[in-house]
């Protein structure tokens, strides 16, 4: 476990601005029910997810971390040209090579030389990318662009109903620099390799390779054993944020992966933060993997004020979890 403190080394680093990247095609639930052999009103009662975004055939994780990237620079102020790193957090990449973030950064336009890498941390991605951007630029200054970006529609059974009707897919971004409008209060992340196998693709890397057996068997598919997530999130990830916010103060804005609302609501209840504070964002939009923590963070920003806490919080595979606290 890692727990990084505002005291770190180097100048502060700020978050300058937001943006998402979504889909236009919206997928309401008796689209997925019907495939997944249960009806609407099942999925609504069982997840609280009521809409979902689809990509289009012609759209790529990096297209919409693209679309992301240029709201949050747009509402930044700042260049693409200006940027010193684009880090974008994805479990499901245009292809195994190159980089999804290449791609990003060459249709944004970024300098020649500027670094740019992808990280997978699964669902708890963004956090990982958000504090690893933000150590980077304390060493070196100038700017980072962070994604979390996630395609799950080209990964799914159609036909289970654990997890064929739970996503959607989408992006979100954020712009780091000096100064700006929220800081890095503290950060802790952690893996608990043990419990690797509860969320799987199976094959497509060099374990199992891509061939007609692997495809027929359908090991290409997102896998999940629900009930025992759900158990990681309230056993496991509910304490670790308790211990951590622990002599943070008010938490004005508890911004969680999106997993469903009915889970977000039983961990925001696990952690003793009211309804009210927490944001919920995966009704509309489904659980989106990566993009699902800056997502609710561009959704929740408006309703912050000067002095205020946001405690961020991912979970997922690995099994990993990402927890951060901003202060606007």
């Amino acid at each position: 476990m890692l727990t990084l403190r505002e005291t770190g080394p180097g100048s502060p680093i700020a978050l300058l601005g937001t943006g998402v990247g979504l889909p236009a095609q919206i997928v309401d639930n008796a689209t997925v029910a019907g495939p997944a052999g249960v009806t609407a009103e099942w999925v609504t009662e069982r997840t609280g997810i009521r809409l979902r975004r689809w990509a289009k055939p012609d759209e790529a994780t990096s297209d919409l971390a693209a679309a992301a990237g240029r709201a949050a620079l747009q509402d930044a102020g700042v260049r693409a040209a200006d940027l010193s790193l684009v880090l974008v957090a994805t479990s499901t990449p245009d292809s195994p090579q190159p980089p999804t973030a290449s791609l990003v950064a060459d249709e944004l336009g970024v300098a020649p030389g500027t670094v740019a890498f992808d990280l997978n941390a699964v669902c708890s991605g963004f956090v990982f990318a958000l504090v690893t951007a933000e150590r980077l630029l304390r060493a070196s200054g100038g700017h980072a662009l962070v994604i979390g970006a996630d395609v799950y529609s080209r990964i799914l059974d159609p036909t289970e109903r654990r997890t064929a009707v739970l996503f959607g897919d989408g992006a979100g971004a954020v712009v780091l620099g000096p100064g700006g409008r929220a800081g890095l209060v503290a950060a802790r992340l952690a893996t608990f390799p043990e419990a690797h196998g509860l969320i799987r693709v199976p094959a497509g890397g060099s374990r199992i390779p891509a061939t007609a057996d692997s495809i027929d068997a359908g090991l290409h598919h997102f896998a999940m054993e629900g009930r025992a997530v759900r158990d990681f999130v309230l056993e496991t990830v509910a304490p670790a944020i308790r211990d951590f916010v622990r002599d943070a103060g008010e938490i004005a804005a508890f911004v969680p992966h999106q997993a469903n609302p009915n889970l977000v609501a039983d961990l925001a209840a696990a952690v003793g933060i009211a309804p009210e504070r927490t944001v919920v964002t995966g009704a509309e939009h489904g659980n989106t993997g990566a993009a699902s923590v800056p997502t609710a963070l561009h959704h929740a920003r408006a309703g912050l004020h000067p002095g205020d806490l946001a405690l961020l919080a991912g979970f997922g595979g690995g099994m990993s979890a990402g927890l951060a606290l901003l202060r606007f």
